[in-house]
């Protein structure tokens, strides 16, 4: 007890993170990052919830955690609008078993919503690079996923956040919420030229193995949130960036 006290303040005097020293080994360190700005609902918002809860604690999500060489993962949730309108709802937590996931998603889904406003992507992302670089996790991977169903139209530039990311070997992976039935206020901001997902691709993601998921409703939220997980903890990198679309039956009712 004595020389692990010992070495502890060695390493405090050393200016060296007590995390460094003692790392908790996980398989990939996961910052879910996402969209509450003005053009999402309140009904809107609280399927997305319902989404990441049932994510979560589907079989095959934990199925893949279990498959891999740590059998954990750390996960954090951030919810963003505007510049100044960003914050971690749920700071990093480890999950590795059933237990650990269901409490995650209760947790997540007992969160009130944090903000209405415009969409600065730009700052949830810094803000998700910030945390990992204090996580402190020993991990291969650094994932931030991000979600929403508009452009950055607040905030600094987009591609100075991702290239930030990037350049510090993150992956960024997309999940793009397509607006089939917007009013003409945001119009372009739902619907940019070449549509939301393209603009994802070339403006937001990026890293080894990144992707982008598209959605043409909230009702499938959950179904491509859990293909995202499964992707995001069980992936190598290396892959080539794909687009991929999850039907909906119910993609006319908005």
């Amino acid at each position: 007890m004595v020389i692990s006290r010992l070495l502890i303040a060695c390493l405090m005097f050393a200016g060296l993170p007590i995390a460094a020293w003692a790392a908790q080994s996980v398989d990939v360190a996961l910052v879910l990052v996402t969209d509450v700005s003005r053009s999402i609902d309140d009904s809107e918002f609280d399927l997305e919830k319902q989404g990441y809860s049932s994510a979560f604690t589907n079989p095959q999500v934990l199925a893949a955690i279990h498959g891999g060489t740590n059998g954990a993962v750390a996960v954090a949730y951030i919810e963003f609008a505007g510049n100044l309108q960003v914050k971690t709802v749920i700071d990093f937590t480890v999950i590795r078993d059933a237990a650990s996931a269901k409490d995650f998603a209760d947790r997540l889904q007992a969160a009130p919503r944090s903000f209405y406003g415009r969409t600065a992507i730009s700052a949830g992302i810094d803000q998700a690079v910030q945390m990992l670089a204090e996580d402190g996790f020993d991990t291969p991977r650094r994932v931030i996923d991000v979600c929403g169903d508009g452009t950055n139209n607040a905030g600094r530039d987009i591609n100075q956040s991702r290239d930030d990311a990037l350049h510090s070997g993150i992956t960024i992976n997309g999940l793009a919420i397509i607006n089939d039935h917007p009013v003409s206020w945001t119009y372009a901001h739902v619907q940019p030229p070449g549509g939301l997902p393209n603009y994802y691709r070339e403006n937001v993601t990026g890293g080894p193995g990144s992707f982008v998921l598209e959605v043409h409703d909230f009702h499938t939220f959950g179904e491509a949130m859990t293909r995202k997980l499964i992707s995001e903890i069980a992936g190598l990198p290396g892959h080539e960036t794909v687009a991929t679309e999850v039907p909906s039956s119910a993609a006319t009712a908005r």
